[in-house]
């Protein structure tokens, strides 16, 4: 089991299915908050928190995705993730998410950071994706402080509401070669 100390009292460490309570009730705690996410939507009972997590350890047993809490204390108060994760191609998509309560603090940018060197470093992947909605600029913010580079703009790319209208997401992008320039490995 792995946990890295964030400071201020965070950690980034295992989330796992028999974590459905914690999970759902950070979800419902700051859904208004994570409307642009897809989960906010599917995650609105004790199963269906548990059933989301279930996915996520199921594809992880697999290799294919990834998925880590961000723990204060005892609360769980966002993730960080793999939603694509392909060894076999070298490349995947970082995603994150923290309460509205605790941005501002750096612990987003400190998780990722572990996350990505995790994959870098140990998972031997050659590119991690980040993708956010034009309207994001936390998140573009937090890109840009990791070092990765903005590759461009998905039309229409992203639906967070069933049925809801399309949007446009922005790509950006950090290689190996970029991560050890960058943190000097």
């Amino acid at each position: 089991m792995f946990v890295y100390d964030l400071g201020g009292g965070a950690a980034l460490g295992p989330l796992e299915p028999w974590h459905a309570e914690q999970f759902l009730a950070a979800v419902d705690g700051d859904r208004t908050h994570i409307k642009q996410l897809a989960f906010a939507y599917h995650v609105r009972t004790v199963d269906e928190s548990r059933t989301f997590l279930q996915r996520f350890a199921d594809a992880h047993a697999s290799d294919a995705r990834h998925l880590a809490g961000l723990w204060h204390g005892d609360r769980l108060i966002g993730i960080v993730g793999f939603p694509e994760f392909s060894v076999a191609m070298r490349r995947c998509e970082i995603g994150v998410w923290i309460c509205a309560d605790f941005e501002g603090r750096g612990l987003i940018k400190r998780a990722a950071w572990h996350a990505l060197d995790w994959a870098f470093r140990e998972r031997g992947m050659a590119r991690v994706q980040w993708t956010n909605l034009l309207d994001n600029e936390r998140s573009r913010a937090v890109a840009k402080r990791l070092g990765f580079t903005l590759e461009g703009v998905l039309r229409k790319n992203f639906v967070p509401v069933p049925g809801g209208p399309s949007h446009d997401a922005e790509v950006w992008s950090i290689t190996a070669d970029d991560w050890r320039a960058l943190n000097h490995v």
